[in-house]
């Protein structure tokens, strides 16, 4: 009877060991980290609360050869950078795919290059025509300009005051000349523009001409 107990008893302190061993992880599952602090480097078997984003070596407990690098987490200047990189990124991508439609478009809507030529040649002469008008306004301007300016000239020559009406008429002058002048470089700015757009489309028409034949 003694010696059945003690079988038992031996038994159930077997199943409670190998339940244990169950319990407990393997040497071979076990990592030690190492990250620095400063410029001190740190290792242990656990990550503290500070480390988490730190970059680190994860070693093996068991074989001491290192099993991952992790890199430190992205800040949250970085994390900005990186989604503002993406958001440009799809931004280009739907660039692209609206111009391979635009391009795509004007195959359809041209049968010939004179066709698209005289498309762009509504809006060149537009421009030219607003060119014209601007060269015109600052043909006068700088006439009623000069003439004010000689007006004072005379009155200084006299040994006369220049009257407050005329030094203002000649400021208000000078403003307006400046400013037509600025119109009209922005729009010579243009027309050169159009220009290169014109021709950018030509050469490009003709491509998806020679490729549409073909295909």
């Amino acid at each position: 009877m003694n010696h059945l107990i003690r079988l038992a008893g031996g038994a159930l302190l077997a199943i409670a060991a190998t339940g244990a061993a169950a319990q407990k992880p393997a040497a071979a599952d076990r990592k030690v980290y190492c990250w620095d602090e400063g410029s001190r480097r740190v290792c242990g078997d656990a990550l503290p609360a500070s480390a988490v984003d730190a970059a680190r070596t994860e070693i093996s407990a068991r074989s001491g050869l290192r099993m991952a690098e992790v890199g430190r987490a992205p800040t949250a200047e970085e994390r900005s950078a990186a989604e503002a990189a993406q958001r440009q990124a799809r931004l280009d991508a739907d660039a692209d795919a609206a111009s391979r439609r635009r391009e795509l478009a004007m195959v359809e809507s041209y049968a010939t290059e004179a066709d698209l030529r005289r498309a762009y040649g509504e809006r060149i002469v537009l421009v030219e025509e607003a060119i014209k008008t601007s060269q015109m306004g600052v043909t006068n301007l700088r006439t009623s300009l000069l003439s004010q300016l000689r007006q004072a000239g005379e009155l200084e020559l006299q040994a006369q005051p220049v009257n407050k009406a005329l030094r203002d008429r000649i400021r208000s002058q000078r403003a307006d000349l400046q400013r037509q002048l600025a119109i009209l470089d922005q729009q010579l700015g243009d027309q050169a523009a159009l220009d290169g757009d014109l021709q950018a489309a030509l050469g490009r028409y003709r491509e998806l001409k020679q490729t549409a034949a073909r295909d």
